[in-house]
């Protein structure tokens, strides 16, 4: 499916890559516009030009989802190499430090300990080299141009750490561990290594890194960008697992309503829950996936609404009023894929 011209088309959808390493996001985003012809085309999560794995892309109005899909945790698995530091924290900068390896580095043991103790809340302290604005201006521009900005150390939180290898022992490569990540949003996994490596007492850098997992999109529903261009539509995601929401089914009164914006009492809608997160056991083309929610619902707590099997609104719960008042409506709706829930 390749569309020479870009514009606007009557396209709402969400898709997942593999962003192959040496790309930017952006550039993923450029050869997305060109296969849909649908210059509305926006990630929602950057990832490095070294890093490859899931990139979630919305395309067409479904961008405005973008401020709905933050703040999921994501995973990882990064090649932390030590000896070494790079002006970036990864294997694309310039060497700035080097330094001897302890020799525990290579003790299994105290490895996959060190790797463990990890876990948990902590703060960090972003890379130079990164798309923070201070000031309106990017730290990574900025180092660019010689001038540092001062940033500011952030809540982090390592959900879990597993160490998978240990490699370099023999000399005949640079010693490096292999290691599983899952993080909360916001956390830089160059900043990760380059502080392992100071806590080891020796410099550290990231030499590969790939996310497989954002929220509850995992790398078995990416596609590569060729099979993008070939499938086109059939790559669509069901955004209701990118969201990670309650969902409410909608009757064609209801759906008239949402599409003008109206509110709804909350007696007027039945919240609905997935049974599983795992888009291998929802592949089923019935409801057994999906159930009754007995939770009431929460201020301000965020409900997709379905209609004909589109994503038509995003609603927000006002207590206050005990009713759902509109936060995003889209107008053509957002295709659910091949997803028959």
């Amino acid at each position: 499916m390749m569309a020479k011209k870009r514009g606007t088309t009557d396209l709402s959808l969400m898709v997942a890559v593999d962003k192959p390493s040496g790309m930017t996001s952006h550039d993923v985003v450029n050869r997305v516009r060109r296969i849909f012809g649908e210059r509305r085309v926006g990630h929602t999560g950057t990832l490095d030009p070294l890093a490859s794995g899931v990139l979630p892309v919305c395309i067409g109005p479904a961008t405005r989802l973008d401020h709905y899909l933050v703040g999921h945790d994501k995973s990882y698995v990064v090649s932390i190499v030590f000896g070494a530091a790079t002006d970036t924290d990864d294997a694309e900068g310039a060497v700035i430090r080097t330094g001897e390896v302890p020799d525990e580095v290579f003790d299994p043991f105290f490895a996959s300990a060190f790797v463990a103790s990890l876990v948990g809340k902590s703060k960090q302290l972003p890379p130079v080299y990164s798309a923070i604005k201070v000031g309106g201006k990017k730290a990574c521009d900025e180092a660019r141009r010689g001038r540092i900005i001062d940033l500011t150390p952030r809540d982090i939180k390592v959900s879990s750490a597993e160490l998978l290898g240990i490699w370099g022992a023999d000399g005949t490569e640079p010693p490096r561990w292999d290691v599983a990540f899952t993080v909360s949003a916001g956390t830089y996994i160059r900043s990760l290594a380059r502080d392992m490596g100071n806590t080891l007492g020796c410099p550290a850098h990231v030499g590969a890194l790939r996310r497989t997992a954002v929220g509850a999109i995992a790398l078995d529903e990416c596609v590569s960008l060729e099979t993008l261009e070939d499938i086109g539509l059939a790559a669509a995601l069901d955004p209701l697992r990118a969201l990670g929401c309650r969902f409410a089914y909608l009757d064609d009164a209801a759906a008239a309503r949402v599409r003008n914006g109206n509110p709804l009492p909350a007696r007027a809608l039945s919240l609905c829950e997935r049974r599983s997160s795992d888009a291998a056991s929802e592949l089923c083309a019935c409801t057994a996936g999906v159930r009754e929610s007995c939770k009431p619902p929460e201020d301000d707590e965020i409900v997709a609404l379905v209609y004909d099997n589109r994503v038509i609104a995003l609603y927000a719960y006002r207590a206050d009023r005990d009713q759902f008042a509109s936060r995003c409506v889209f107008p053509i709706g957002v295709i659910r894929g091949y997803c028959d829930l």
